[in-house]
């Protein structure tokens, strides 16, 4: 009997001790060594045993459960130690369709739980060797069995029932990857030493499968996650495993291939996973590492268009150009793109520092606890290097700062000789509606004479932008058509443009003007298309806002050539000389108006200009210099557009919309008048003066309020209202003690003339 207990604490059953499950299995209960563990203790002595004492028999039931909970534990480290998916996964075929499959075969698979069995291992091992100390003990010397036994298994008592409670409930919930580090991290809190300790053991065990996968992804950039297990998850395993159709899989693999890897990756292709993330590693901290890997996959893998590029190679590729016997030889550098790719991917990101990665990563693997203030500091400074070398990268070596420029040149129309020669050339054909088959054709032509005209041959960013209209939705690139062939289309076709333009289209059909701007990797991890709207939002409001000041300052000039031609009638024609002076009178409140829509125009787009874009550009500028961190980098850009944005009132629906009538209500007054020969009636007239002074004294109460002038939101909001109320005007109409617009005999029907 003594054989038979000792065989049954190392989970071995007999005809004394016997495993009540094995009686059951006729029943159809499952024996295998896949089937789930038993959540009931069956380890039993034989009901047929009669020589034994009540209290004996209880007794040794409670040691022989050691037995069950020692088979269980064993079983389920078995289970999970199984390496035969790996054989499986090479035999199966490797097309991407068959991703579906691998992902269902591997998730019954954990890397993590393999971990945690090695520490399971660890603990079985030594109560083994009590095992056999106990029956080395009794087998030599005459001692009480039961005593014995009790006292040399005494702390398995309370350190195998936990760890078993702890398996079944794995197994029953299927905990996997950073679950079961949370797990494991919650049993560590106990009052039993022992039961710390070989949890705090499993958890060590838990924790270099992590930073194994740490080490992989922020040294190298590769995602080493078989099983879905890792809280830095792929956009595309968790379509696959989410049951996207094979239609919409096949058609973003496709995508992959096409595009820019490096570029789908760092927009698209990871995420935390926030079902995988342990509770003590901070999201901020989760952000670090996420951050950290996706830009060493950027150093370690450059885009072949950069490096072909890029100075430094192609100073390379000049020192590979040989001379042999009088003959220049260029060697096919091109023909291996990836050893050349390799290379340069070691030099943007040095040895040495992927070497000094590596080391604290090592040194976290190394410890025998999990310190939470050493890991996010090893985090921290790990982000900081990938960081300082992604700034590198596209600040230095892909010329940020250039393409900034370019960008505040002509989204932020700082090349202000460009757009008012671009909008004097158009304004013909912006006077009538656009034609959706040939407007963005139409606008090319003037833009091209704007650049023949402004550009010169060293800007060599011009040729990045491109112009289209957002409302058709088709681009047409600025450097499509050469200059020579755009002013004979001029030439020969802009009055056939104007003479059949359809007048039934809306007035202000041409404010979907747009600019595109081309960017190259690696400047697409700064230029998103989230920023380049904001660009163009911007821009559009500023084109507009220089077009209205245009027309202002155009409609002036034909009111003095006209007064100058008068004044020449008047000379030669004494007769109608009363009936010119009059009509000048009964105009002139009209023009008294012009001015006073050109004044808030002007001072408007002097705020824009120099209160808001160039003092944050210089905000800039300044944060760049002191700045060599990436991600920093990329806050700084925000908030400039950001500041952009609010303090030019474009994300203030109220302003917004009222400036936007009164840049309507100036175009169509400037075109009023430019027409008031064909249409003598000054009705329109009228009305648009009237809504022009509500709208502007709108628009001088909303921004005087508290809750603009006096927040830090606007900071140079103070300076424009000064600017236009220097004499309280603006104030005193707006408290309704005076009135831009007279009574309507200020402005005289002109047919009664």
């Amino acid at each position: 009997m003594l054989q038979e207990l000792l065989l049954a604490l190392l989970g071995y059953t007999g005809d004394l001790i016997i495993d009540e499950r094995e009686h059951q299995s006729c029943l159809g209960v499952n024996l295998s060594p896949d089937a789930p563990i038993s959540d009931e203790r069956s380890f039993k002595l034989a009901p047929d045993i009669s020589f034994l004492e009540p209290s004996d028999r209880d007794l040794i039931e409670r040691i022989v459960t050691l037995g069950f909970y020692y088979r269980e534990l064993d079983r389920f480290a078995a289970k999970s130690r199984n390496l035969s998916w790996i054989r499986s996964a090479n035999e199966t075929a490797a097309s991407p369709l068959t991703r579906i499959v691998e992902l269902s075969n591997k998730r019954s698979s954990s890397v993590y739980r393999r971990a945690i069995a090695n520490g399971i291992i660890e603990i079985l091992s030594v109560y083994r060797s009590a095992v056999l100390q106990i029956e080395q003990k009794l087998l030599s010397d005459t001692l009480p069995i039961l005593n014995t036994l009790t006292q040399g298994l005494n702390k398995f008592f309370v350190l195998l029932p936990p760890l078993y409670e702890l398996v079944l409930e794995i197994e029953r919930d299927d905990i996997r990857g950073g679950q079961l580090l949370n797990l494991l991290h919650k049993r560590c809190h106990c009052g039993v030493p022992e039961l710390q300790t070989s949890i705090q053991r499993l958890l060590w065990h838990g924790h270099q499968v992590m930073y194994n996968q740490l080490a992989s992804w922020m040294v190298y950039g590769i995602l080493q996650d078989q099983h879905g297990e890792f809280f830095i998850r792929n956009q595309e395993d968790q379509d696959l495993e989410h049951g996207s159709s094979r239609t919409d899989i096949t058609g973003k693999l496709t995508r992959l291939v096409t595009e820019d890897t490096s570029l789908t990756d760092w927009h698209l292709g990871f995420h935390i996973s926030l079902d995988m993330l342990p509770e003590y590693v901070h999201m901020r901290v989760a952000e670090s590492i996420l951050f950290a890997g996706k830009a060493i996959r950027v150093l370690r893998n450059p885009s072949p268009a950069f490096w072909v590029k890029d100075p430094l190679y192609n100073q390379q590729a000049r020192r590979s150009t040989q001379k042999t016997e009088g003959f220049t030889i260029r060697l096919p550098l091109q023909k291996e793109p990836s050893a050349d790719a390799n290379l340069l991917g070691e030099e943007l990101l040095p040895q040495s520092e992927a070497d000094k990665i590596e080391s604290m990563l090592q040194d976290l693997k190394e410890a025998s606890e999990f310190h939470k203030r050493s890991f996010e500091c090893a985090v921290d400074s790990i982000r900081a290097i990938a960081a300082s070398h992604l700034w590198q990268l596209v600040v230095v070596r892909a010329d940020l700062n250039g393409h900034l420029k370019a960008l505040k040149d002509y989204f932020l129309l700082a090349k202000g000789d460009f757009f008012q020669c671009f909008l004097e050339e158009s304004r013909q054909l912006m006077h009538l509606p656009p034609r959706q088959s040939t407007a963005e054709a139409d606008l090319l032509v003037p833009f091209q004479l704007a650049a023949i005209k402004t550009i010169g041959e060293e800007d060599k960013y011009f040729s990045r932008v491109s112009l289209r209209m957002a409302s058709f939705g088709i681009s047409v690139k600025s450097s499509q058509m050469d200059q020579p062939k755009a002013t004979a289309y001029m030439d020969a076709n802009l009055g056939a443009t104007l003479s059949s333009a359809s007048s039934e289209m809306s007035l202000d059909g041409w404010d979907g003007i747009a600019l595109e701007y081309s960017v190259d990797w690696p400047l697409q991890l700064f230029f998103t298309q989230e920023v380049l709207s904001k660009y163009l939002r911007v821009f559009q409001y500023l084109l507009r806002l220089k077009q209205t000041q245009m027309e202002l300052e155009k409609s002036w000039a034909s009111v003095m050539h006209q007064g100058h031609t008068d004044f020449a009638k008047r000379r030669h024609d004494r007769i109608n000389c009363s009936v010119l002076q009059q009509r000048r009178q009964r105009f002139r409140p009209m023009w008294r108006v012009r001015e006073h829509m050109a004044f808030l125009i002007r001072n408007l787009q002097f705020y824009i200009q120099v209160d808001v874009i160039e003092s944050q550009w210089n905000l800039l500028q300044e944060r760049i210099q002191n700045s060599h961190d990436f991600t920093e980098l990329v806050g700084f850009h925000h908030e400039y557009l950001s500041a952009l944005i609010s303090q030019s009132f474009l994300d203030i629906g109220s302003v917004s919309r009222i400036l936007d009538s009164i840049m309507k209500l100036c175009l169509k007054f400037c075109w009023s008048i430019e027409n008031q020969d064909n249409n003598p009636s000054t009705s329109e007239l009228e009305h648009i003066t009237e809504e022009f002074n509500k709208k502007s004294n709108s628009l001088y109460t909303i921004l005087r309020s508290s809750r603009l002038a006096g927040s830090q939101r606007a900071p140079f909001l103070r300076r424009f209202l000064l600017r236009l109320n220097f004499n309280s005007f603006f104030e005193a109409t707006a408290r309704g003690v005076l009135n831009v617009v007279r009574p309507s005999s200020a402005l005289p029907i002109l047919s009664q003339q």
